[in-house]
């Protein structure tokens, strides 16, 4: 029966008939179009990709991109699904686009995807991190209906980075096509992909600045350029630059002849005057337009956001920003959602983005792989430095593996050379044992797909590259890497964790005697409870504290939001957020280190005052008030015990903005109110309440900076809180609650889910229509809560 089908299928398709299952009407465009809809997805099965496509017993589910082959449990437990799956879409191509040039775009697929196109193998991409190009030109007709099949395989794989099995991990590494897939319609004569094409510092838009100042600036645009066409074509480029709505420039270059089925690099220049400089502190965009002019017509167009600006880093000096000195005040973030792993809308990736500068940081460590590019996006609108790296983490593999690890460098490279964001290539597999060739070649590669000056590489070992970056617990306490004083400048790239979970760090270890070892640690779940929370603020503040006293340009705290790891059973709980995306009283503590004004945007860097005190437990009558401002006054019941000056203690030595103890002698429920003044003018406050009996539920949900989008697969968290008949949430709170929904969109999650420290969380994720859906969440023996949401 398998040879007399597999016979058919040939027939079929050397007379064109090749077909999936259903049949529909694609309507496709010049440039850039979506392919993230009307996918199907299928995954456990044993058969060829004949019978996948063809077979009427396979039950495929329909899906949409992004998209992961499992939904795993919130806490994974070592047991997260690998195998392999299958993504199916049938499509047409309209008989205008015959002559065309036709690619798939995929940003991200995890972690070896074969792509057949009508039942032929078009590529094969070893990673599952980086994006990667599939040329169909030659293989797809528009005469009849194309089969696209991806197979992808998540399994242990020891040549592909990075390379270490899953349950001996520090991450996860997930399933499924879970970035965006793209589907280019080009003229035979187009700008070329980064990834279509195998060019060192070429391929695509290459944008760089010189002689950059608040005078003036000179952008340079390198532009690949692909003739497919069997004829010489003659060509310009035509660059125009905007800001904001606002025309500024536009340059054309001379006329050039490129040769039939061959690629040539077109380069112009614009210099303009009084340019809007991008920083931290005002990233300011500028939009650049290029323009393929063929015949006197545009051929071809490429759109991206860049942002001007002149950085470098020295040792004696530091990290410089358009002149201006600046200390890197960072995180590391891992891009894992609860439930759907890597499986993150754009919007979503935004949002994190968003709490991290919320948080008070104005640099994130994309930590151990190159992330999606909505999030470097949201790092470029934000004000966010980066450094990107390769995938990576205590795993040197064979020759093979350092090959595709190498090609990875190349790879990051070149797709994220662009953004205003990215300051930093960590082009060195994490706390992995590389030898100095490999070092040397990957410090190399950097250098070779970005030519010129201040273009800085790093790695965790001090040789080779040019920074320094390893993680506070590699040197040893009490000074750690504070008398480092080699002319390669150091980046402290982890801390505040590992040294306390071992705990070999801390210069006051008799203030510890009474804690146990799971009090003193870091890794703290929200659960745990305010003393604990406490100790896991202290200890950042003191970690970070230590690190401003050397000669480090700066420090990235590990880590920002909770995550799984494949190598335990239990959540890596270090961050100053929890896997929901929850505050712990060490974000507060960041945030406060951020000065009142130092955004552009209103939404960050305000006057703001934190109680790290949940006001419940009268042992506990130490009340720290994290607050950027000058004085803080702290009120009980609506009595001032008092206004002081921020701490002047061990841990507060070198902070921008320290804390304020208040140490109460007594217990009386009630409120405690703090405000914060600058210049004696109150300009900030926070409550903190008693809790009383649990009473009903509260309801709410995290928008940060972009509201639910309808037909995108995006999603947000969802949080309903016990709280009191004030409003005021239990901590410590338990219940049970049951999430019902109502209208186009659907719960992932656990459900019902057990309250932690009085929240419960459940991830909502939008349908393909605008509008309003309600969300009830009930609970035994208290009035349920209802919220409606606004679909966009």
């Amino acid at each position: 029966m398998r040879n007399s089908l597999k016979l058919l299928l040939l027939l079929a398709i050397q007379i064109g008939l090749w077909s999936c299952a259903n049949n529909k009407t694609d309507s496709y465009v010049p440039g850039k179009n979506s392919f993230n809809k009307g996918w199907e997805f299928i995954k456990d099965v044993d058969s060829d990709i004949s019978e996948l496509a063809q077979s009427k017993s396979i039950q495929w589910e329909k899906i949409s991109l992004p998209h992961t082959a499992q939904i795993e449990p919130l806490v994974i437990k070592g047991d997260q699904w690998q195998g392999t799956c299958y993504y199916k879409k049938n499509f047409t191509i309209a008989k205008e686009f015959t002559n065309k040039h036709l690619g798939f775009y995929f940003e991200g697929a995890m972690q070896v995807a074969e792509v057949y196109l009508n039942g032929k193998l078009l590529k094969k991409h070893f990673g599952g991190y980086l994006p990667f190009y599939v040329d169909i030109t030659n293989e797809v007709s528009t005469k009849a209906e194309n089969c696209l099949i991806v197979k992808l395989n998540n399994e242990n794989n020891p040549l592909v980075p990075p390379g270490k099995a899953i349950d001996v991990l520090d991450f996860n590494f997930y399933s499924g096509i879970y970035r965006n897939v793209w589907l280019y319609v080009k003229d035979p004569l187009h700008i070329s992909n980064e990834f279509e094409v195998d060019h060192v510092a070429a391929g695509g838009v290459f944008v760089t600045y010189e002689n950059v100042s608040k005078k003036a600036a000179a952008i340079n645009v390198a532009v690949d350029m692909k003739n497919d066409d069997s004829k010489d074509q003659s060509i310009k480029i035509q660059t125009e630059l905007y800001h904001g709505d606002h025309f500024i420039q536009s340059v054309t270059s001379p006329e050039q002849s490129i040769d039939a089925n061959s690629t040539s690099v077109v380069n112009n220049k614009l210099e303009i005057e009084n340019p809007e400089l991008w920083s931290p502190n005002s990233p300011s965009l500028y939009k650049l337009v290029v323009k393929t002019i063929s015949n006197g017509q545009a051929v071809d167009q490429r759109s991206l956001n860049i942002g001007i600006r002149s950085f470098e880093i020295t040792a004696k000096e530091g990290f410089k920003i358009n002149g201006e000195k600046l200390k890197l005040r960072g995180t590391n973030r891992h891009q894992e959602y609860p439930y759907v792993g890597y499986a993150l809308s754009d919007n979503a990736n935004f949002r994190d983005a968003y709490k991290i500068k919320q948080a008070g940081f104005n640099f994130v460590r994309l930590s151990h792989y190159p992330q999606s590019q909505s999030f470097i996006n949201a790092c470029d609108e934000l004000g966010i430095l980066v450094m990107d790296a390769i995938p990576g983490w205590q795993f040197f593999g064979n020759d093979e593996f350092q090959d595709n690890a190498i090609k990875d460098v190349r790879r990051m490279v070149r797709v994220d050379r662009n953004h205003p964001s990215v300051i930093i290539w960590e082009a060195s597999l994490n706390e992995s044992s590389m030898t100095d060739a490999f070092m040397e070649k990957s410090h190399q590669a950097v250098h070779e797909e970005y030519p010129g000056a201040n273009v800085y590489t790093s790695g965790w070992l001090d040789y080779a590259y040019d920074l320094f970056i390893p993680a506070r617990q590699h040197a040893k306490p009490p000074v750690y890497w504070n008398d480092y004083k080699k002319d390669t400048p150091l980046f402290i790239a982890e801390y505040g964790d590992w040294e306390y979970y071992a705990q070999n760090a801390g210069f006051n270890q008799k203030a510890f005697n009474d804690l146990s070892d799971e009090e003193r640690t870091s890794r703290q779940l929200r659960a745990y409870g305010q003393k604990r929370l406490a100790q896991q603020a202290l200890n950042y503040q003191e970690s970070h504290n230590s690190n401003l006293q050397g000669n480090a340009i700066g420090d990235a705290n590990w880590l920002m939001y909770d995550y799984n790891r494949g190598y335990t059973n239990d959540l890596e709980a270090s961050g100053i957020m929890d896997i929901f995306r929850l505050p712990k009283f060490a974000f507060y503590f960041y945030q406060s280190q951020a000065n009142i004004g130092e955004s552009s945007i209103k939404d960050f860097a305000q006057p703001m005052v934190a109680i790290a005190n949940y006001y419940n437990d009268p042992s506990f009558l130490n009340i720290k008030v994290y607050s950027n401002c000058e004085e803080v006054e702290l009120f009980v019941n609506n009595k001032s015990v008092g206004k002081q000056k921020p701490d002047q203690d061990r841990n507060s030595t070198h902070l921008a903005h320290p804390p304020f103890t208040f140490q109460l002698e007594a217990f009386t429920p009630g409120q405690i109110e703090a405000k914060g003044y600058v210049n004696g003018k109150e300009v900030a406050q926070a409550i903190q309440k008693t809790p009383g009996d649990a009473k009903s539920i509260k309801l709410w949900m995290d928008e940060s900076g972009k509201k639910l989008q309808s037909g995108c697969n995006d999603m947000v968290f969802v949080y309903a809180a016990i709280v009191d008949e004030n409003g005021t949430i239990n901590p410590l709170a338990e219940n049970s609650i049951k999430y019902t929904i109502s209208g186009d969109a659907e719960l992932i999650g656990s459900n019902p889910i057990n309250a932690e420290a009085g929240i419960a969380t459940i991830l909502l994720k939008a349908g393909e229509n605008k509008g309003s859906i309600n969300i009830t969440a009930s609970s035994e023996g208290l009035e349920s809560g209802t919220f409606e949401v606004t679909i966009e």
